[in-house]
């Protein structure tokens, strides 16, 4: 609910009680209220201990305490925010309720008897981590920085890597209690305008207390389709790959709290690229990405293939007999594959809550209960085992953590189709998801372009890592304003 305006008074007294009350001055020991005098004018400083820089806020209380009363007697409001406040953001607002706000996100508010108006002093600062690495989007060689948790950080290593004049950086604030900050950055001579105003109008109908999980809930409100599990935006850490995507025409969201920033719209193809392609020769880029798309593949169709292989009796050329045998478990095959989809999932689980010390002792132990125990007491077949490595490698070989759990929940459905149905359940569970993924949009993009609807000379550059000279259009499915490289 948007609060209604309260106007500042005049009369300090009145402003420093409405503050008082609504910050909870007394009940919070970090909301600090500072009442002082300068230049023969009452003032009082609203501010939260930890947010504020001490060594600026004791600069500016310096400057003053030399202030005569004859400089503040005149216009005082300009003579401070001009002349008398040596600081560069600084922002005037006669409504008390934006003041509490402004106080909460982290600005100092001061407030000077006789004057109508309130002035923000944004000079805070955030405990922040330094922007080394992410984990999840190594390369092997390339920038080493990677995004943090303060939207600011995040702002100036995007702008450092593109220095475009058109560069925009629109601030929204979401939540009715929470306030979050969030920018919705694109280059504006490159992003089509609707895609961008039908960006901004998501996240201003988001209505929510706060956002709790961050860029994850903002995703949640604006992309809809909440039981697909396939995802319509592309999550990133690093500032070089938005960078990449900015020049192609899309939009960054970036939200105050979280190291990713979402990048609007994705196709699915774009969930299959990573940087480390980007920083190799063209032609060991092309055969890394082979070598990704083969394991993705692999981690989707290969089991429930192999399951009805074992099961169907298929008649395999002599070359190929060996991929049809399997000894048998004490469980049922099928028994067997679900027991290993959950058992693989329940120790990713434990891995995340393991502490580091203790990793690489849960990887012995998992090792020798599902690697040999198992398989020694007839639990699992040795096949089993081969079969559903090869899975998990290509989901751990899947860029995008996001699209690897999805691709996981599909091998899971396409396996039980297979179970119950054998191959026309195999084959009709296949076509239902192409059907699926084929129906998906984000924001008005086909979820499989330029597979469907097909562009060649796009579908090239998704198979085959072009050289970057090469790559002179920007994709037509954004409708950039400026498609010419």
């Amino acid at each position: 609910m948007k609060q209604e305006k309260r106007a500042v008074s005049a009369v300090l007294a009145e402003n420093v009680a409405y503050l008082r009350e609504r910050l909870g001055v007394g009940k919070s020991f970090d909301v600090l209220h500072l009442d002082v005098e300068y230049a023969g004018r009452e003032m009082a400083f609203f501010m939260i201990d930890g947010f504020v820089k001490d060594d600026i806020l004791h600069y500016i209380m310096q400057f003053f305490a030399i202030l005569s009363e004859e400089k503040l007697r005149d216009n005082p409001l300009e003579k401070l925010l001009k002349t008398y406040i040596p600081y560069v953001e600084l922002e005037k607002t006669d409504d008390l309720n934006r003041v509490v706000d402004g106080v909460l996100a982290g600005p100092t508010a001061l407030l000077v008897d006789g004057v109508s108006y309130a002035i923000l002093i944004d000079a805070r600062t955030y405990p922040v981590r330094g922007p080394q690495e992410p984990d999840m989007e190594r390369v092997v060689r390339g920038a080493r920085d990677g995004f943090v948790e303060t939207i600011v950080f995040n702002t100036v290593l995007t702008r450092r890597r593109v220095r475009d004049r058109t560069l925009r950086m629109e601030y929204m604030q979401v939540g009715r209690r929470s306030k979050t900050d969030i920018c919705v950055c694109y280059i504006e001579d490159i992003a089509d305008p609707m895609i961008v105003k039908n960006i901004k109008e998501a996240i201003a109908k988001i209505d929510t207390d706060g956002l709790p999980m961050g860029e994850k809930t903002v995703e949640e409100f604006i992309s809809g389709r909440h039981w697909n599990p396939y995802p319509v935006v592309r999550y990133t850490e690093r500032p070089d790959t938005a960078a990449a995507h900015l020049y192609e025409g899309h939009i960054l969201v970036i939200v105050d709290g979280s190291p990713s920033v979402l990048i609007l719209p994705a196709t699915f193809w774009h969930h299959l690229q990573h940087a480390e392609e980007y920083r190799n020769k063209p032609i060991v880029g092309a055969y890394l990405r082979f070598v990704r798309f083969l394991a993705v593949w692999a981690s989707i169709f290969l089991l429930p293939l192999w399951y009805l292989m074992m099961t169907e009796k298929v008649q395999l050329p002599a070359a190929l007999s060996f991929v049809g045998k399997a000894s048998e478990g004490a469980l049922p095959l099928f028994a067997q594959l679900l027991m290993i989809e959950v058992g693989i999932d329940m120790l990713r689980m434990a891995a995340i809550h393991t502490p580091s010390s203790l990793a690489t002792a849960l990887g012995l132990v998992a090792a020798l209960m599902i690697g040999g125990i198992a398989v020694e007491v007839g639990i699992f077949s040795n096949e089993v085992i081969l079969y559903f490595s090869i899975a998990t490698i290509g989901i751990f070989a899947t860029p995008s953590y996001e699209l690897g759990l999805a691709n996981r929940l599909v091998r899971l459905g396409l396996l039980i189709a297979s179970a119950m149905f054998g191959l026309y359940g195999y084959l009709l569970g296949i076509t239902l998801w192409i059907i699926m993924l084929a129906s998906m949009k984000s924001f008005n993009v086909p979820y499989l372009w330029p597979f469907i609807p097909f562009s060649y000379r796009a579908m090239r550059d998704v198979f085959i890592r072009s050289p970057i000279p090469l790559k002179n259009r920007r994709p037509t499915v954004l409708h950039p304003r400026d498609p010419d490289r």
